[in-house]
């Protein structure tokens, strides 16, 4: 039988390579053998805290073998990871725990998260607990990444689908021949795919504890990486590189380069493509919801420049304006998807509600248009999210902390074009007296991850919001456009 658990699919792949290596990050690696035997003693060590089938287990670790053996651990226990950023301030991680509700925390100490069983980062489980085969358990869903909403307030995105593997199935996008490198943090989920795909198909993974673009390519070079995915700021720092360095290296042996999480700039796609050939660069664009996506080879890129290619699944995409009806090639509206198994059958939010449906067709708000030959071009997203260095921001949640300051009246955030990360984010605020952008920058450093610190500031001395409190972010945004 093709489909099995990930512990169980985990489990024959070393029985039959022991040997061979699995899982590399900086220093340090696992053979498949030993993954399997350390992934099954943690199972253990989190069953006696508590985690049993169905219960989620949020993960608070960076990139490391210590995060894939815990994910690994909590499939073997039936379980469902719901893998989160080290750097989390403690508000932000305590709002996305209390939406969670996870049976274990990992990576976080007991007094930091009262009222949850908790193991710290650099834990063992102890000598006495077996490293064998568990009984064999297959989690109802593979994942729960965090993430935002239209209000700020985070959800859980949880597939639909169980957690388990197909070897004669296997996902196009993700099956390395050699050696996939993840860049990315595996909290996101084409970094977390890469990653578990890789281990089950048996080729060698190497994790990036954190990206650096000299040691991108060192290490394409040093393990003879075929396959990799990036995000559009990965591109153009690597692209940055003194020409020396970059065309210093051996990267021959790439054969699949794929970029997504957010718009890719034209001329950066060309530039790549000149670099390493159409052959090798593609570009793929779909939500977490997994509703439905499209796809691009760099080939048919130079016939398609810009695009990000076609649908992937059966249900395909429509363009419709905001009565619902269908829009013509070339006209801007938003992106409605039907997933292959119909309306509601790939994913379900925790602490949120679906996104729209119209007949069926689903969206989660971003804005595009088809050519006549079906290809999709992406616009600017309906809500005010803004898509930062690969990263979904929503300028509610900047505004709530940035409102907490007591010199801040009102406020608004916006993203505004930046060559190197999409879009920048930039704090508009009136103050009490003069903008201290140091004193505001310290405030929010304590209440917000690095990612959604705004890049620029402006004062203002009239009111940002309406009687109703409410701001139009839109039209601040194009005025500085």
């Amino acid at each position: 039988m093709a489909r099995q658990s990930y512990g169980r699919a985990l489990g024959e792949l070393a029985a039959r390579h022991p040997g061979r290596t699995a899982l590399v990050c900086e220093d340090d690696s696992l053979t498949v053998a030993e993954l399997e035997k350390r992934s099954n003693r943690l199972a253990r060590a989190y069953a006696e805290r508590g985690v049993g089938e169905g219960d989620r287990v949020s993960l608070c670790l960076p990139n490391g073998i210590e995060l894939v053996t815990g994910c690994l651990a909590v499939w073997k226990l039936g379980a469902v990871p719901n893998p989160l950023s080290e750097h989390l301030p403690a508000r932000e991680r305590d709002a996305i725990l209390d939406v969670a509700a996870p049976a274990l925390v990992v990576g976080v100490a007991r007094a930091d998260v009262p009222g949850h069983a908790s193991t710290p980062a650099g834990f063992v489980p102890g000598a006495e607990l077996s490293d064998e085969r568990l009984p064999d358990r297959t989690a109802p869903h593979e994942r729960a990444l965090a993430s935002g909403g239209s209000t700020g307030v985070p959800k859980l995105i949880v597939p639909k689908s169980e957690a388990s593997y197909d070897s004669e199935n296997a996902s196009a996008l993700f099956k390395a021949k050699r050696a996939v490198l993840v860049p990315g943090p595996l909290y996101h989920a084409v970094p977390f795919s890469a990653t578990f795909q890789g281990i089950l198909g048996g080729c060698k993974v190497v994790l990036m504890r954190r990206f650096d673009a000299s040691r991108f390519l060192e290490l394409v070079e040093a393990h003879r990486v075929d396959r990799v995915s990036v995000v559009p700021t990965m591109m153009l720092r690597i692209w940055r590189l003194p020409e020396a360095e970059r065309l210093g290296r051996d990267v021959s042996s790439l054969e699949f380069v794929m970029s997504g999480g957010a718009p890719l700039p034209a001329w950066l796609m060309r530039a790549w493509i000149d670099w390493l050939g159409p052959e090798v660069m593609h570009e793929a664009f779909g939500p977490s919801e997994r509703i439905g996506g499209t796809f691009i080879t760099g080939t048919e890129w130079l016939a398609h420049p810009g695009s990000v290619g076609r649908p992937t699944t059966p249900g395909g995409i429509k363009i419709l304006d905001d009565e619902g009806a269908e829009l013509p090639p070339g006209e801007m509206g938003e992106i409605f998807m039907m997933p292959a198994a119909g309306p509601g059958s790939t994913y379900e939010y925790v602490g949120a509600k679906s996104n729209t449906r119209r007949e069926g067709w689903e969206s989660v708000g971003d804005m595009g248009t088809l050519d006549e030959d079906g290809y999709l071009y992406l616009g600017d997203r309906r809500s005010d999210m803004i898509l930062t260095g690969g990263h979904n921001v929503y300028p509610a949640e900047i505004e709530a902390a940035l409102q907490e300051h007591p010199s801040v009246r009102s406020c608004a955030v916006v993203g505004l074009p930046d060559e190197e990360f999409g879009q920048r984010i930039h704090a508009i605020v009136e103050c009490e007296g003069d903008l201290d952008e140091e004193a505001l920058r310290g405030h929010l450093e304590t209440r917000l991850i690095r990612y959604k610190l705004p890049r620029s500031f402006e004062a203002v001395d009239t009111s940002l919001r309406n009687d109703a409190g409410k701001v139009r972010r839109s039209a601040l945004r194009d005025a500085r456009v």
